[in-house]
């Protein structure tokens, strides 16, 4: 099933072209890389499947997010797009006055829920997800920068969503730290939950591999098979350099 559906999609901001003609499609369980340079339109085009960023099309074109029609999307229907999806923000966006726990139940209650025993067993279910039971009553300033997203990433699961997005989630993370959180995204791909992860790291790409999208000139393609293949390349470079040195070295 289609969790996002593009065809001939204009993004703009500020009446500037940003990508023109998208198409773009992610299905159920997808693990899925957005990259390009800075300014190149990953954070527009997410902004366009939170509805933060209107779209523009013609009269054929086509744009659903987890089912809703988002070319022509109401204010009153956003709350229920939002509900479904989970957003990591490269900021975190983390209440600082509050505990970790606090942190997670004034979400689930901005989003309905209503029973403080249902609130409290799926905050604990979401921090051990990520290996974070053991500070749901740390303030935010206690953490470090890998363990504060791994709360993002539990806050963005609360709703049990079909899609999350990813902004640049390891931007400001060492390489190791980078890593697990990509181990962790891909753990919730597997469940069947969509995962969109901007980043420019082409490191993280070749080691977690997955379908990826890039912005570049206006435009969005995949470029999946071309990224995955350098390494292997590489690979077979290399091991062809040490047979001709041991072929010279055997002359």
């Amino acid at each position: 099933m289609s969790v996002i559906q593009y065809r001939d999609i204009n993004i703009c901001q500020d009446k500037t072209l940003i990508l023109a003609g998208v198409n773009f499609e992610l299905e159920e369980g997808d693990f899925a890389y957005l990259t390009g340079k800075v300014g190149s339109g990953k954070s527009s085009l997410l902004k366009t499947l939170y509805g933060e960023l209107e779209i523009e099309g013609s009269l054929t074109s086509k744009a659903k997010v987890l089912g809703i029609n988002i070319k022509y999307l109401r204010r009153r229907t956003l709350p229920k797009l939002r509900r479904q999806m989970g957003i990591i923000f490269q900021d975190f966006q983390l209440l600082t006055d509050r505990s970790i726990y606090d942190n997670l139940y004034f979400v689930l209650r901005a989003t309905g829920w209503t029973s403080r025993k249902e609130m409290r067993l799926r905050i604990e279910q979401v921090l051990r997800m990520v290996g974070m039971e053991a500070k749901q009553y740390k303030m935010p300033h206690e953490l470090s920068g890998g363990e504060v997203q791994r709360i993002c990433i539990a806050r963005a699961l609360l709703n049990k969503p079909g899609l999350i997005l990813a902004d640049e989630p390891t931007a400001n993370l060492d390489a190791e730290t980078s890593s697990q959180i990509v181990e962790i995204l891909r753990q919730v791909a597997g469940t069947g939950t969509a995962v969109l992860m901007a980043t420019h790291n082409l490191a993280l790409i070749e080691k977690y591999p997955g379908r990826v999208f890039e912005c570049k000139n206006h435009t969005l393609k995949e470029i999946t098979v071309s990224v995955c293949e350098q390494p292997q390349q590489h690979e077979t470079q290399t091991q062809e350099s040490v047979r001709s040195e041991e072929y010279d070295n055997a002359e």
